[in-house]
């Protein structure tokens, strides 16, 4: 039997494993988290507790269980360790360092998109912060970190030296993003999937955020985009031909933009899918695996040729809603609801973030997020019907309050 190696445990890597089972594969996850805080652990076959950074001590783990591959999908912080491992071990990587270079550093991937004619969002320098050369208000960020950290809108150039230095320390390289800011604007999110050079757009998403502190979590989002049409008509050749010229080839790409005026402005990649449960979906309307074909070209260094329809964006007229209930500080006590959820013929997945006992800290980020519920709608169906399905759920704390606060 085949061993993979998955870098990273989180819960949306558990279709990862179940794609690599129904394979016929023995899989082993590895990452710093014990199994009982790591879901995809709790359903391989083996499991190692081990710093994704550590690259010699994964790859001692490789040659000791004669790994056949190592693969991750989803994960931002994994994307470089796993570049990393395939090239020293000799194993077929869905990127080159360059690749992934581009498609995890902001900075760079600004500069690409610059040489490439795709719009980007207006930015400054922090010379230009302490020069005081800004108009206000600016989004503040890493150069590299996720999940909202060391994100920050700022109104004057007080705000704008404070969330200098917190973006720095979240940075990889102590560098920070200064951009115009354009959070009030419409955000999209579109997917690609690459087949031995081939580009399928395989899905866009409009996003939702939440309000006040929350401002940089998404709540909630909604495909195909009502962007899409123009996308596809103004923007998307110019991006397919930006990753053709850095050599992608094979596997998911990501990005995360704004539509501002009828500009399409891109400012966060990704080499990977997005961490969400979207390829559920696509598998469920379509009967494509994209997590099988990766699993066999990390085998094989082939990726199997695959027939999709460039309107398979359009979802066939349906509408799929991925939601994240945002929870209050707190201890988790009770959940009730989400077993009925899961229930309902027309929700797809439900991925749990938070189990009751766990507790709750205003984070502002995506740690806010209670869980992730992905449902499909056919075409007829109303809005309401989304917010009579969510009403079934409730959470409390152990002073018997309620923790949910709102998704939109």
């Amino acid at each position: 039997m085949k061993k993979v190696l998955i870098l990273g445990g989180a819960g949306v890597h558990c279709k990862l494993v179940e794609a690599a089972h129904e394979m016929n594969l023995c899989v082993i996850v590895a990452d710093y988290l014990k199994k009982d805080d790591s879901p995809a652990k709790q359903i391989a076959d083996k499991n190692y507790e081990v710093d994704i950074n550590d690259i010699d001590g994964i790859i001692q783990i490789c040659i000791e269980e004669s790994v056949d591959a190592v693969l991750t999908t989803h994960l931002d912080p994994c994307q470089k360790p796993y570049q990393k491992i395939c090239e020293k071990l000799g194993f077929p990587c869905m990127g080159t360092e360059e690749q992934f270079e581009y498609l995890t550093n902001k900075r760079k991937f600004k500069m690409l998109c610059q040489e490439s004619g795709v719009d980007i969002i207006p930015g400054y320098t922090v010379a230009d912060v302490y020069d005081d050369r800004v108009n206000y208000p600016v989004f503040i960020k890493p150069v590299d970190s996720r999940g909202s950290r060391g994100q920050k809108k700022c109104e004057n150039r007080r705000q704008a030296l404070e969330a200098i230095e917190s973006a720095q320390k979240e940075s990889s390289d102590g560098d920070c993003i200064i951009e115009k800011y354009l959070g009030d604007e419409e955000e999209i999110q579109i997917t690609y999937f690459f087949e031995n050079g081939n580009a399928h757009l395989i899905r866009t998403a409009d996003s939702y955020r939440g309000e006040g502190k929350l401002r940089n979590i998404v709540t909630h989002s909604v495909s195909p985009s009502k962007y899409t049409t123009e996308f596809r008509n103004t923007t998307n050749e110019k991006i397919i031909k930006m990753l053709k010229k850095i050599g992608i080839k094979n596997g998911p790409v990501m990005m995360q933009g704004f539509y501002d005026n009828g500009v399409f402005r891109f400012f966060d990649p990704g080499l990977r899918f997005p961490g969400v449960e979207y390829e559920r979906i696509y598998k469920k309307m379509y009967n494509i695996d994209f997590l099988k074909l990766i699993i066999e070209y990390s085998l094989t260094g082939s990726m199997p040729q695959i027939d999709i329809d460039e309107s398979s964006v359009y979802l066939e007229g349906k509408r799929a809603e991925i939601v994240f209930p945002l929870i209050s500080e707190g201890i988790i006590a009770k959940i009730e609801g989400l077993d009925k959820i899961e229930q309902n013929e027309k929700v797809i997945s439900v991925l749990h973030r938070h189990r009751e006992k766990d507790t709750i800290s205003w984070s502002y980020d995506i740690n806010q997020r209670l869980c992730e519920i992905d449902m499909l709608f056919d075409k007829n169906e109303k809005l309401n019907e989304r917010e009579r399905i969510l009403s079934e759920l409730k959470v409390y704390n152990n002073k018997g309050k309620n923790m949910l606060l709102f998704y939109r």
